[in-house]
């Protein structure tokens, strides 16, 4: 208990030196580029009220109405295929916000969708991640004699290693994709491709946003929901890994703590938590401290050796 306490410590730690680290790059990073923006924008307004004889008040009018209307460019965002985009972002959490609802029934709705689908999305994300490592850990082992390699375990560096050739692969696709059809530098495209299927979605790239692409260019749109489908199971599966790899470390550490607070206790065996080995799906299968269903099922299964002694029980 006491290792736990210290490593939930630490963690916490890192994660706090590890955003201040982020923070002062990105200070150094963007902070004179976006002092430079911003003069060069407000000499750019001063002209343009100059030149068109706009007061503040105007000006802002305006402002407010071309912000209102850069998102109707693509079309309808509430015909179905803007509807299922914006369904799409809201249950992987990608949330670009380019659409938005305006109505008291739609935010409720919106409330209320997201709570159900959330879960829903993250269980089938599992899921997938967990079959698609199991297929990954099949074609390796059967690949090893063809390459020489020996033995039929494949080990978890092999399993990663495929799991970032595939994001790393998944990402350059859809990359050349989008700088294709949405006229992006490919860095931009990759940059959207990875705050996508990261599901960061900040929004400052999104694609199917160019004029009347939502309503005329539908192969366009289906494959685009398609590829971040896909691309997010990839990443789950990625992720998937890296928490199975944390799980086992758990479970290297975990039998040699409860072995010593069982001996300080004086419990003897009973007082041991064994963790059984991981499984060959993706998932960890583990024997815990008994609950009282356990309990109970024990009690049946000791009644029904006294009656056969001869059958074998399972703990």
């Amino acid at each position: 208990m006491k290792v736990k306490k210290i490593r939930n410590v630490l963690l916490i730690l890192s994660i706090l030196l590890y955003l201040l680290a982020g923070a002062a790059v990105f200070d150094a990073l963007e902070s004179g580029g976006e002092s430079a923006r911003t003069g060069a924008l407000e000499e750019q307004l001063g002209e343009l009220k100059l030149k068109y004889g706009l007061g503040e008040v105007e000006y802002r009018e305006v402002e407010r109405l071309v912000l209102q209307a850069a998102p109707h460019r693509a079309g309808s965002q509430w015909r179905f295929a803007g509807s299922f985009y914006f369904a799409l972002t809201v249950i992987t959490t990608i949330g670009y916000g380019h659409a938005a609802p305006r109505t008291d029934a739609g935010k409720t709705f919106c409330m209320f969708y997201a709570v159900l689908g959330i879960p829903l999305t993250l269980v089938m994300f599992q899921s997938l991640g967990q079959r698609i490592n199991a297929c990954v850990r099949c074609l390796l082992r059967r690949a090893k004699p063809g390459l020489g390699l020996q033995g039929s375990e494949v080990c978890m560096g092999s399993m990663v290693l495929v799991g970032l050739l595939s994001c790393t692969s998944t990402l350059c696709i859809g990359a050349a994709a989008f700088a294709h059809f949405e006229d992006w530098r490919f860095f931009d495209a990759y940059y959207y491709c990875f705050v996508t299927l990261t599901t960061i979605g900040l929004g400052d790239f999104v694609a199917l946003q160019k004029k009347d692409t939502l309503q005329e260019q539908t192969l366009y749109v289906a494959l685009s929901f398609v590829y971040i489908l896909a691309g997010l199971a990839v990443f789950g599966a990625v992720l998937n890994l890296v928490v199975l790899r944390s799980l086992a470390e758990d479970q290297e550490s975990q039998p040699k703590v409860t072995r010593e607070n069982g001996a300080e206790a004086g419990d003897g065996p009973r007082g041991r938590c064994r963790l059984g080995p991981l499984m060959e799906g993706g998932s960890s299968r583990s024997h815990l401290l008994s609950s009282p269903l356990r309990e109970h099922r024990r009690h049946v299964s000791d009644r029904s050796d006294d009656s056969e002694p001869g059958r074998l029980r399972k703990l």
